[in-house]
Parts: structure tokens; sequence; C-alpha cells
């Protein structure tokens, strides 16, 4: 899978995508030319999907964060599928197995914001929302060993 050199570059990369590659070679003890070819190995992989930004929901003004279990109506699977991929405020959602069909975490300013989402495939499925108080585990990377 990954070696120790690997692993490091990923480590480094996870705590600051932003790192050139300069300083990632220092950080790991390779040249610049033989850490960016590793970079460029790791992405042909797969391993490494994508550069990007962590943004504050909060201080973008969604106050409230919540997952919704959704379970649709008999023949409405896709309808539905379409509909929650359809609401911007959805940022993250699961098909997954089990008395429900989907779990979605979204953000919102409002209970009447969350009341209005919610509405919008109410007579397509069944839901059962929870409020996030707080989130004791962030999303992190899988183990890498």
């Amino acid at each position: 899978m990954l070696d120790e050199l690997d692993r490091r570059i990923v480590e480094a990369l996870a705590d600051d995508a932003r790192i050139s590659v300069k300083e990632l070679a220092l950080a790991i003890g390779l040249s610049s030319p033989s850490t960016s070819e590793r970079v460029k190995r790791l992405e042909e992989r797969g391993i490494i999907r994508a550069f990007t930004i962590d943004l504050s929901a909060e201080a973008l003004g969604y106050t409230l964060q919540a997952i919704v279990r959704i379970r649709p109506l008999p023949g409405k699977l896709h309808i539905v599928q379409q509909l929650i991929a359809d609401i911007p405020e959805v940022v993250e959602c699961d098909k997954v197995t089990g008395d429900d069909c989907f779990i979605a975490r979204l953000y919102v300013r409002t209970i009447g914001q969350l009341d209005e989402l919610l509405d919008k495939i109410a007579d397509k499925a069944e839901t059962s929302t929870a409020v996030v108080k707080s989130q004791p585990v962030k999303r992190r990377n899988p183990p890498l060993t």
C-alpha cells in the first residue's frame, strides 16, 4: 500500500495541502523532484483525490447542522435521491442498508429553513431528523497503516 515516505507525504499534505513542494521535500527528507514525482504517483494511484479547502459553515451563517435519515415511499427511491442531490444545503449523503435508504448531513441557518427543506421531500419519503449538538470527531482521513 503506502511505504514510509508516501505515508509521511500524505500526513504532511493532510495537515497542510498548500505546503510547497520545497517545504514538503524538506519535511520528508527527499529532493523536490523526487517528492513531486511521489505526489504525482499518489494522485495517479487515486490515493490523493484532491487538494481542497475546509470551509466553516458557522462563519458562513449556517448555525445548525442536522442529520436526516430518509426512507423513500415505495417507488420513489430515484425521485428522492435526485431531490436530495438538488438541495445545496445537503453537504453529504450516504445510501445505506437497513430501515433507511439515505443518511444526509445538512447545514441550515434556522429551524424554519430545516422545515422548508424537509417539506420538499415529505410527500415522497419518511424522515427522522437529529440536530447536531457537537461533533466530537470531525471528518478525518482513514488510518494510513
